[in-house]
């Protein structure tokens, strides 16, 4: 060390600490806020009804008036739907120390308590928004390739049209097969431990028989088949098997929603036209009209680029700033344009608010107990106080649709490259 060097003085130097602290990462809940401004209809624990008039009646035809009978009649043929709550929590934990130690400007520059309490209902508003985005089994992606290595599992997240969008780091999982009814994680949940969003991939301890074609299904979802929250890809359904709140889809075609299949193609003018004809011929002319179409931005870039093969650039006589690209009010045969980061990159839906609904046990706030307290103690081993504290926000609700008929989408799109 050469003499009066600077690490002689480094003791005496004042450390800077940026007052600024980013987010790193996003907590979108885009479809989820709109949905959450729908009337909401209170229940029980008990299925809630919703009634449909399901069939036309009466009798319709010829007769003679020459002596012939006018026949018999017929009246509607009603039905119900059936829903019921889903129970979800997010749990929030912190000791003492990580409270005391930055509950003072002096001390640190932000109160991390404060500021996480709040965070805390974004990030399960986000999280209800991916379960918004599975089709009522709690799938959040699916294993398109599988390595281990010391213990742990690397998967890829690539057979849907989401990748690893859907979760987050430290989530809690369970891993079954495609099927939905094998649980391999039946001894205990595993943990997200590293995630690449670019790459698709997370990381977690290892599980015994995981494979390709396996799928991530959201904490406490233990027992097959699992049942979660009923989102779009379960309204928005033209499936023939299986069941849509209460209906046997195979023998009731009339709540099966409208599906154009791209078959793997990019985005054609044709699809979106046709999606919304399907919602006419059922319902007639004057249906469709407060329509919205949800897609991921790359098929919005998709549509895009159709119409830059149209552009034709019309400059006026003075200086003006070049932009080749539309801006975001779009519309797609005549459907206002939203988008989602969090959508299936091979889906458009077209969602009309009006027929959805959301039955709701209990709203989205914080589990309190019969003495008001939402924050609570733990417990040591000894059985002494810990110090470390739990608190937890519940939401008891589900989504439902009152007529299938009224729901379109297209799917199968090619992802456009990049995405």
């Amino acid at each position: 060390m050469p003499a009066g060097a600077e690490a002689q003085v480094l003791a005496t130097e004042i450390e800077r600490v940026s007052p600024k602290v980013p987010i790193m990462f996003e907590r979108d809940d885009v479809f989820y806020s709109q949905i959450e401004k729908r009337p909401v209809e209170v229940i029980s624990m008990r299925e809630m009804r919703i009634p449909l008039e399901l069939r036309p009646g009466g009798k319709a035809g010829h007769f003679s008036s020459d002596g012939g009978s006018l026949g018999r009649g017929d009246m509607p043929t009603y039905d119900k739907a059936v829903i019921s709550a889903i129970e979800t929590r997010f749990a929030l934990e912190w000791t003492t120390r990580r409270k005391w130690s930055t509950d003072s400007s002096r001390k640190s520059v932000i109160n991390a308590f404060r500021r996480d309490l709040a965070s805390g209902m974004k990030e399960f508003r986000r999280f209800i928004d991916s379960l918004c985005m599975t089709g009522g089994n709690g799938v959040l992606g699916t294993i398109s390739a599988v390595s281990s290595s010391g213990g742990v599992d690397t998967y890829t997240l690539g057979s849907d049209g989401f990748g690893a969008r859907l979760l987050r780091y430290g989530q809690d999982f369970n891993v079954y097969n495609s099927t939905l009814t094998t649980n391999r994680t039946s001894t205990g949940e595993r943990t997200v431990t590293y995630i690449d969003y670019t790459a698709k991939q997370i990381k977690c301890a290892a599980v015994t028989g995981a494979t390709a074609g396996d799928v991530i299904v959201a904490s406490g979802l233990t027992t097959p088949p699992p049942v979660s929250i009923f989102g779009v890809p379960y309204h928005h359904s033209n499936a023939s098997t299986g069941y849509w709140l209460g209906f046997d889809r195979s023998t009731t075609p009339e709540i099966r929603a409208n599906r154009v299949n791209a078959n793997g193609s990019a985005l054609t003018l044709p699809l979106p036209r046709l999606a919304i004809n399907k919602i006419g011929d059922r319902l007639g002319i004057n249906f469709g009209s407060k329509l919205t179409a949800w897609m991921h931005p790359c098929q919005r870039a998709a549509y895009e680029e159709l119409g830059f093969e149209l552009i034709q650039i019309q400059k006026a006589a003075k200086e003006e700033g070049l932009d080749l690209y539309f801006s975001d009010n779009m519309r797609m045969a005549g459907v206002p344009v939203r988008c989602s980061f969090s959508w299936d990159k091979t889906r458009i839906d077209f969602v009309d608010l009006d027929v959805w609904g959301r039955a709701e046990y209990h709203p989205v706030e914080w589990y309190t107990d019969d003495n008001g307290n939402k924050f609570f103690v733990l417990y040591g081993t000894d059985g002494g106080v810990a110090t470390v504290n739990v608190s937890y926000l519940v939401a008891c609700f589900n989504l439902f649709v009152n007529n299938p008929a009224a729901c379109s989408y297209i799917d199968g799109l090619a992802v456009p490259s990049g995405y």
